[in-house]
């Protein structure tokens, strides 16, 4: 079936009166990691204004309050959202359902903090009895080759892990930085058991749209619900999975693929779409209202 592409909708005013709850990516729409994108901070703070409900999702492998702290830092106004689910909150659902076994966590210390309160028992490989997978343990040089022989030991022993972050990708500044998911989706293609707590999967649109409930009083009709990302793997295919529109934003990771960042190719764009099996409702450069 041929994939019906959309026209580029310059500006968020346009779609917002046909949803009562949007949510939206973080890392790539309202910031990168150094500077925060003050037009897409409007966007959802105006959004919010005229009675709509807005939930930052993101698979940032950290708690959502960790998340609050670093949007606080990077100037995003409280304002413009509702509230905050990581895939940090999912990881550790899943951790505390496992109580009295010891983690293997496959990550960066500035990652620990998904452990706090928990009482989780580390180990190291040979004796963990799962893994935790938050990142790589030094983003900045390491390729996931470098973990080809820890993860086979792993499979070698059968270890559940969990994916903290299932992006592949993500951008800090100018710059593309392996994410947890390349180690996950590696483990998974040596036989491992990879459990994936953030998008596209269903666990964190489950507790968005259970926050979003609870902030408007009330259940929650799909087809009022939209989904505004960058990336096709985790915010398009997830908004697929779960039935809810999307709007995706070009000028993030997937940017360099479509051409010139200012003006992207559509016949790149419906290739990226076709491969992907599903096209967005809508497309934008940028989030600006």
């Amino acid at each position: 079936m041929k994939l019906v592409l959309p026209t580029f909708t310059e500006h968020f005013e346009t779609l917002a009166p046909r949803y009562d709850v949007v949510l939206c990516d973080v890392w790539g729409v309202i910031h990168n990691s150094i500077v925060s994108f003050p037009p897409a901070c409007d966007a959802l703070a105006r959004f919010r204004s005229r009675g709509g409900t807005v939930i930052l999702i993101t698979n940032a492998p950290r708690p959502g309050d960790v998340v609050l702290s670093q949007l606080d830092r990077l100037g995003v106004s409280r304002g413009a959202y509702d509230g905050v689910v990581s895939s940090g909150d999912v990881t550790r659902e899943v951790i505390a359902r496992r109580p009295g076994q010891s983690i293997f966590h496959i990550g960066p210390d500035r990652d620990l903090g998904i452990f706090d309160e928990l009482n989780v028992r580390f180990a190291p490989a040979a004796r963990a009895d799962y893994v935790v997978c938050t990142g790589f343990f030094d983003d900045d040089v390491e390729t996931p080759d470098d973990y080809r022989t820890l993860l086979t030991t792993l499979r070698a022993r059968d270890l559940f892990m969990i994916c903290a972050n299932p992006d592949l990708v993500v951008e800090r500044g100018t710059r593309l930085i392996y994410c947890a998911g390349t180690l996950a989706d590696l483990y998974l293609s040596l036989g491992g058991s990879v459990l994936y707590a953030g998008k596209p999967h269903r666990p964190i649109y489950d507790d968005a749209l259970a926050k979003a409930a609870q902030v408007r009083a009330g259940p929650i009709a799909l087809d009022r619900v939209l989904a505004i990302g960058d990336s096709i793997r985790t915010d398009l295919t997830g908004a697929a999975k779960l039935g809810v529109d999307c709007l995706f934003v070009t000028a993030g990771i997937h940017a360099e693929e479509f051409g010139p960042r200012e003006e992207p190719e559509m016949s790149a764009l419906a290739d990226s779409f076709a491969a992907a099996g599903t096209a967005p409702k809508a497309i934008t450069r940028q989030l600006i209202w």
